[in-house]
C-alpha cells in the first residue's frame, strides 16, 4: 500500500488568479531562451518553461541542447526573476535539474505512462521537497495511469505536486493534435479535490489559432491554471513551431482571458456537452475517411468494370451493423437508417467520380 495518500497534496498559492506558465518548446540557444524570456515578464509572465531534453519519436531530429541548457534557464532566474520550469524523463535529467536550482520539474506524457520510469524519477527526486513537480496525464487515455504517475511522486516526499491537462494521442485524422477527453481531468479534480490542475492548450490544439479558445475554455471549466507554449520567433522554432504564440500574441490571449466565478470544473452540463462536441468531431472525421476509402472503390470498379450498387455486399453490411448496433444498445430503426444515408452517400460519391 502507498505510504501517503494524493488526498494531502498542498494547492499552488494561486491567490485567486490562474497561473500561466510560458515559454518556448524548446531552449535552442541562449539568446533565444532569454529574449522570449524578458519579453514574457514584460508581460507579466512570472514562470518560464522551457524543454532541453526533447524525447522525439524519431531520431535524427532536435532531441533539445541538453545540460548547457540549464545555465540559460539560472541567467532567466538571476537575471529577469523568473521561476523556471523544465521537463525530466530520466533520473540524470533529475539530478542535474536539482543541482542547477531548477524551481519546478515537469514530467511529459510519453513518461507518466511508463510505471517504472516513474518511480525512477520519484527515487530521484526523495528528499528534495522543496521543488514543485508538474505531471502530464499520459498519453493513452487512462486515468489510473494518470493517478499511479502523481503517487509514486507523492511518496517521494513531493507536496507541491500539480497535474497538466495536455490531450491524449489518439489514430485518425481529428480537429486537435490530441484528444481532450476533458471527463478524465474532471474526474481526477472529484477524486483528489485539493490538486492544482493546469491545462495545456499548446498540446491539446496542436495549431496556435486553438491556443486562445481552448484557453478561455479551460478556465471556464475551472482549470487553475494554463501552461503555453511560446517562442519570440515560432516559425523558426526547432521543435513544435505550429502550436508555439509569440509573447505578443500571448499578451493578447491572456488580456482577453475572462474569469468567471462559480465555473467548477465539475460542472457536468459543460462537461456533458464538451464530450458530445468531441464525439461530434470524431464521428465527422470518421465519415471523411469512409467516403475517401468509398472513393478509391469506386474507382477500382471503374477499372474493373464492375456495377457501383452491388445488392448481396449491401444486404451482407447491413446485417452485420445491424447486429453489432443492437449489441452496444443502438435502436434497431436508429441504426439502419444511419447505414442507408451513409450507404447513398458512398454510392453518389462512387458515381461522381470521373
Amino acid at each position: 500500500m502507498p505510504n501517503f495518500s494524493l488526498q494531502d497534496i498542498q494547492p499552488l498559492p494561486l491567490q485567486g488568479e490562474p497561473l500561466v506558465i510560458a515559454g518556448p518548446c524548446s531552449a535552442e540557444t541562449e539568446q533565444q531562451t532569454l529574449d522570449t524570456a524578458r519579453a514574457l515578464s514584460a508581460i507579466g509572465v512570472k514562470v518560464f518553461r522551457a524543454g532541453i531534453w526533447k524525447p522525439r519519436t524519431m531520431p535524427g531530429g532536435f532531441e533539445g541542447v541538453g545540460d548547457q541548457g540549464l545555465q540559460w534557464l539560472r541567467r532567466v532566474q538571476d537575471e529577469i526573476g523568473m521561476a523556471v520550469a523544465t521537463e525530466v524523463a530520466t533520473v540524470d535529467h533529475v539530478r542535474a535539474a536539482l543541482d542547477a536550482g531548477i524551481d519546478i520539474l515537469w514530467v511529459g506524457a510519453r513518461t507518466s505512462a511508463n510505471p517504472f520510469a516513474m518511480q525512477d524519477i520519484a527515487d530521484a527526486l526523495n528528499g528534495h521537497d522543496e521543488v514543485t513537480v508538474l505531471v502530464k496525464n499520459p498519453l493513452n487515455p487512462d486515468l489510473s495511469l494518470w493517478l499511479g504517475a502523481l503517487q509514486r511522486i507523492r511518496n517521494a516526499g513531493i507536496t507541491r505536486l500539480c497535474a497538466v491537462h495536455r490531450g491524449f494521442s489518439s489514430a485518425g485524422s481529428h480537429l486537435y493534435r490530441n484528444d481532450p477527453q476533458w471527463h478524465i481531468p474532471f474526474e481526477l479534480r472529484r477524486l483528489v479535490p485539493g490538486m492544482t490542475i493546469l491545462c495545456d492548450p499548446s498540446h491539446i490544439g496542436g495549431k496556435r489559432e486553438f491556443v486562445a479558445p481552448l484557453s478561455q475554455l479551460a478556465l471556464d471549466m475551472g482549470f487553475d491554471g494554463l501552461m503555453i507554449e511560446s517562442h519570440c520567433a515560432p516559425d523558426q522554432a526547432l521543435s513544435d513551431s505550429a502550436q508555439q504564440v509569440t509573447p505578443e500574441e500571448l499578451k493578447t490571449i491572456l488580456d482577453r482571458l475572462v474569469v468567471r466565478s462559480g465555473a467548477p470544473i465539475e460542472d457536468e452540463l459543460s462537461l456533458l456537452r464538451q464530450q458530445i462536441d468531441d464525439c461530434d468531431h470524431e464521428l465527422l472525421a470518421v465519415l471523411a475517411r469512409r467516403m475517401s476509402v468509398s472513393r478509391e472503390i469506386g474507382r477500382f470498379k471503374k477499372a474493373h468494370n464492375l456495377r457501383v450498387v452491388q445488392p448481396t455486399r449491401y444486404q451482407e453490411v447491413i446485417k452485420a451493423r445491424l447486429s453489432e448496433g443492437q449489441s452496444l444498445g443502438l435502436d434497431e430503426e436508429f441504426t439502419q437508417r444511419v447505414m442507408q444515408a451513409i450507404h447513398e452517400e458512398s454510392v453518389r460519391q462512387q458515381l461522381n467520380l470521373t
